[in-house]
């Protein structure tokens, strides 16, 4: 993977697993919901001067959403969630900064 480009869709480990549980919290409050099913299921990074990660995330029925996280070297923050997809949906770079603060 280049700098600043996508990797491929991979399969959710463990460590990507828990940045979606460490977020969570912040995802609700942006999106005004609560969510009882919270399952990563696929992801691509970005390098740039950490890492982003844009989550595919399982939230329950037919809900999908997606989410940008960084990873340090600065403090692990959520940086932009998009509600309403798909298992379907592809999953690609998008702004937001919203930049919520993720209680670890």
């Amino acid at each position: 993977m280049s700098l600043g480009g996508l990797s491929e869709v991979m399969e959710v480990d463990e460590a990507v697993q828990n940045f979606c549980d460490a977020v969570k919290w912040s995802v609700e409050r942006k999106t005004n919901q609560t969510y009882d099913v919270f399952v990563a299921k696929t992801y691509r990074s970005q390098v740039v001067s950490g890492l982003n990660y844009f989550i595919k995330v399982h939230v329950g029925g037919d809900e999908y959403i997606h989410l940008r996280v960084y990873e340090p070297p600065r403090p692990l923050a959520l940086h932009g969630v998009l509600e309403s997809k798909t298992q379907d949906s592809t999953i690609d770079y998008f702004e937001q900064n919203v930049e919520l603060p993720v209680t670890v």
